[in-house]
């Protein structure tokens, strides 16, 4: 299991840099927009669609990093009256119930990139084909989803495999 939990953190790197990658070319991008918009009164026309782009990917490559890791937003005001592997197997369940549950909305959003691509919807101004972010939310969806069951079950079942470094 050890191995497992070091090839989950190895495999975590990919999307990290996918979106420290899109948020850097987003800074970039938004410092280039104010210089010409302020400056030469000219801004790039483009930059409200590659915004909306870069936000996809920024938010969608976050959440299978955090799901993978587990640290999603929880509130825990009834955590002290239960005792500790009560409280792991029902987190793990409920990760593991989550993650099933996302496969429907990743599953609809598979709907809507296929309409697209078939439609030949393309963005304003650069003509980008729109199902390209739709497919690639879609999966970080899926991976959420698949991430979050492997987490629950770890939890589950090995649940020390998780607290070691």
């Amino acid at each position: 299991m050890p191995s497992l939990v070091r090839a989950v953190r190895t495999a975590e790197l990919a999307p990290a840099i996918l979106g420290a990658v899109a948020l850097f070319t987003l800074m970039i991008m938004t410092f280039t927009d104010v210089v010409l918009r302020s400056a030469f009164d000219a801004p790039l026309p483009a930059a409200t669609e590659l915004t909306r782009i870069l936000m996809a990917v920024i938010v969608f490559a976050g959440i299978p990093v955090i799901s993978a890791k587990g640290q999603h937003i929880a509130v825990d005001l009834l955590d002290s009256f239960f005792p500790r592997r009560i409280r792991v197997a029902r987190d793990g369940l409920i990760s593991a119930a989550c993650g099933v549950l996302l496969f429907w909305p990743a599953e609809r959003v598979s709907v809507l990139a296929e309409r697209a691509r078939s439609y030949g919807d393309v963005t304003e101004y650069l003509a980008i084909p729109e199902f390209y972010p739709a497919w690639f939310i879609a999966g970080a969806v899926y991976l959420t989803g698949a991430l979050m069951v492997l987490r629950g079950l770890t939890m589950v079942f090995a649940p020390r495999a998780l607290t070691q470094e």
